[in-house]
């Protein structure tokens, strides 16, 4: 997957939620040897893996795709290449609001492990962020 497709599939997806990241952001992270992407034009999520621990910098399903599991099965692939490279726990933050991902995340075995309040700049103020966490294995 390129950077130019993950920023037309981030675009759609966070139309609504503020800035969605560029194709330049992407080729960027991607330029390092601990980011790592799994996923199609459609859906994917992006992350890193350091040493024994993995974290989850975005996920984004295609609106017109969402609810066909191409989202969890994403994450699922991110979570198992994670493990390969070694990580034996994820992390992530993810908006409070955001309901969907919250529920993807519950779903997936995650649990929250903290709140950064007023984390996320919004069109009505601030929001906070969930920080959630999964054990791998």
């Amino acid at each position: 997957m390129t950077a130019e497709e993950m920023a037309n599939c981030h675009a759609r997806a966070f139309a609504a939620q503020g800035r969605p990241w560029s194709a330049r952001e992407f080729a960027g992270l991607l330029d390092s040897p601990y980011v790592f992407s799994s996923g199609n034009a459609h859906a994917f999520a992006l992350g890193r893996a350091v040493a024994d621990e993995a974290e989850l910098l975005t996920i984004a399903t295609d609106p017109s795709y969402q609810r066909q599991g191409l989202g969890r099965e994403a994450l699922s692939n991110f979570e198992a290449t994670a493990a390969a490279r070694g990580a034996s726990r994820v992390f992530l933050e993810v908006a409070a609001g955001n309901a969907p991902a919250i529920a993807l995340y519950n779903g997936s075995g995650y649990r929250v492990t903290g709140r950064r309040a007023g984390y996320y700049q919004t069109s009505e103020g601030q929001e906070d962020a969930l920080l959630m966490e999964k054990t791998l294995g």
